[in-house]
């Protein structure tokens, strides 16, 4: 079976960890008051990837967590990707620059596609990451608050046309549910556009996580971000690692 990348998650507000049920900012739980410790715990597991979310600056448009995100990014010795806040070249090149791996393009990519495909341009499709958050199929922009009029299918082919590699699709009907994954929208993205997809939302038990794994062996799924199941002890990072390995 074919191993896929395991991305645990931590997603930034004031400053704590916290999650939020299906994008309500209103419906969050804090799980940790320090970002980068529950990095380094992620880190001390396994991880080879850290999957940040600063949905403080989702919602402003600007960097907010960024400092957490760089130290995590050269203290740990993993790889981290960061989404939320990047609306500008040089916020690319802030995270980058700084040791951080990928760097996640979401409301930028429907507001300002030129400028989205200039930075895969500039600094590569292997460090730039177009995320397509979706209602109802419908790509949200701004932290989710809004929706576009345009499709996860139509964005995604715009973006692999003009160089993308990879991409990040969440079905905002599933994150922070543990209700279980849109595997078939998934597959689908990843047929329209032969891109990598990164599956996120909805994963709630280790039987999830390997149906993940085996759509990966029909199609371009190239990994998994697990949140809320690990913060609530469904499974361990550890147990998530051996399952994409071992099935």
């Amino acid at each position: 079976m074919t191993s896929i990348d395991i991305y645990p998650a931590i997603d930034m507000r004031g400053g704590k960890c916290v999650r939020l049920f299906k994008g309500d900012y209103n419906l969050e739980t804090v799980y940790a008051d320090s970002p980068f410790e529950m990095a380094k715990s992620f880190a001390e597991q396994g991880a080879k990837w850290i999957h940040m979310v600063d949905l403080d600056g989702a919602k402003d448009g600007k960097r907010i967590h960024d400092k957490d995100v760089i130290r995590a990014a050269t203290e740990l010795g993993v790889n981290v990707q960061i989404g939320g806040g990047i609306r500008t070249e040089e916020d690319v090149k802030h995270y980058l620059d700084n040791g951080v791996t990928r760097v996640i393009i979401g409301s930028l990519a429907i507001q300002q596609p030129e400028l989205a495909v200039s930075f895969i341009q500039k600094f590569g499709a292997e460090r730039i990451v177009i995320g397509l958050d979706a209602k109802d199929g419908m790509v949200a922009t701004h932290g989710w608050l809004e929706t576009s009029t345009k499709s996860a299918i139509e964005v995604g082919q715009y973006f692999s046309k003009h160089g993308a590699k990879v991409f990040i699709f969440t079905d905002i009907a599933t994150d922070g549910t543990l209700t279980g994954p849109n595997i078939l929208a998934n597959e689908l993205l990843a047929e329209a556009t032969g891109a990598e997809v990164i599956v996120s939302g909805g994963i709630s038990s280790l039987a999830d996580v390997n149906q993940v794994a085996k759509a990966a062996t029909r199609s371009m799924i190239g990994g998994v971000i697990i949140g809320k199941a690990l913060y609530e002890n469904r499974f361990t990072l550890p147990q998530a690692l051996r399952e994409v390995t071992s099935c």
